[in-house]
């Protein structure tokens, strides 16, 4: 399944939808970490109008979602 380009808005939507919740910002980054599993990586997502593509697909494999959970929230 592709993966959309998105807004660094929705995509820290998405994450909240799945447990993160934002720690911290700085300029234009976004730290995000899980509210409820501290062995999960804390994540950066940039607030941007738009996010390509393979940053996302980092962004996932960072916080260890598969692409089709994440295409799943909306």
């Amino acid at each position: 399944m592709k993966l959309p380009v998105l807004s660094g808005k929705e995509i820290i939507r998405r994450f909240e939808k799945l447990d993160y919740q934002v720690v911290r910002q700085k300029g234009s980054h976004i730290r995000m970490i899980h509210k409820n599993d501290n062995s999960k990586a804390s994540i950066t997502i940039p607030f941007h109008q738009t996010v390509g593509r393979g940053l996302l697909r980092k962004i996932l494999k960072q916080a260890e979602i598969s692409v089709n959970e994440f295409n799943c929230v909306n």
